[in-house]
């Protein structure tokens, strides 16, 4: 019997036949077919971040199809192949368990440890494969790759920097420095308004007034780019409340005031949370 992956991997297989497949899917490469993947990746993220478990299972179809289309072209290429990438990466992570898989046997004892030298474990041993394949990295912050999301980037630079020792140890430190940050922000704007500063100089601090918020979900032990995707849904949840409001009330938007509308956002607001101010 054919399984589901099987079938899978035949599909992709056909549709990048040259004779019989696909004209769209016979066009792309891997530069074309990125984009895509990095798309159906945050889109399983917002399926987490929902909570739609439903849907977390499409995206995830989704995003294993683009595992299969990149394995696929590169198995055109005979550079390696779908199976070579499964291989790959269980053996990956068969060599960085050694505490679940000692010896790298399946049914080996586990040991028991602490989760955080399970960390320590993963960065050493990628540490020497690293060096096995002479990788190794000159500077602290070598091998972020530069195309991440920023928040992300931002998050995995400061993690690199706390390893050495550059990084507070309270979260409350992290929000003087974010006050600190603000007020910079709005020394530019106070720039900007008597005619000196620069678009230049206010990007800077903002900059760093983003690149501290991720430092402080950092220190909280939060997901910056997860609390803004929620951050992001409710603001849409509570302004289509205003916008159903103002409709239901036959009045469009350019005739409802700021503080009509404001008053519609604190209703939205204490609906979803009436225990909130």
């Amino acid at each position: 019997m054919t399984s589901s992956l099987e079938k899978l991997l035949a599909i992709m297989a056909r549709l990048r036949d040259p004779e019989r497949g696909c004209p769209w899917d016979l066009e792309q490469d891997f530069s074309t077919i990125a984009p895509y993947t990095l798309e159906e990746a945050h889109e399983v993220a917002d399926a987490i971040a929902r909570n739609d478990l439903r849907n977390l299972e499409e995206e995830l179809g989704d995003l294993l199809l683009q595992v299969v289309f990149h394995a696929q072209m590169a198995s055109e290429q005979q550079a390696f192949n779908f199976e070579d990438v499964a291989r790959g990466i269980a053996e990956k992570m068969i060599r960085r368990h050694p505490h679940v898989f000692p010896g790298g046997q399946l049914d080996g004892e586990s040991t028991d440890i602490a989760s955080q030298q399970v960390v320590a474990n993963w960065d050493a041993i990628k540490k020497a494969e690293k060096a096995a394949r002479g990788e190794t990295a000159v500077r602290v912050l070598d091998g972020i790759t530069a195309g991440l999301p920023a928040l992300m980037r931002a998050e995995k630079l400061q993690k690199k920097a706390s390893k050495v020792g550059f990084d507070w140890n309270d979260p409350r430190a992290v929000i003087a420095k974010l006050r600190e940050e603000l007020d910079e922000v709005e020394a530019e704007l106070d720039a900007a308004e008597a005619g000196q500063g620069s678009r230049e100089a206010q990007e800077d601090e903002l900059g760093d007034l983003l690149f501290c918020v991720v430092n402080l979900a950092r220190h909280l032990k939060l997901d910056s780019e997860m609390a803004l995707k929620r951050a992001n849904a409710k603001f849409e949840r509570r302004f289509a409340h205003i916008e159903d409001r103002l409709a239901a009330a036959g009045l469009p938007f350019d005739q409802a005031s700021l503080e009509q509308m404001e008053a519609l956002w604190v209703e939205a607001k204490h609906a979803e949370r009436p225990d909130k101010d």
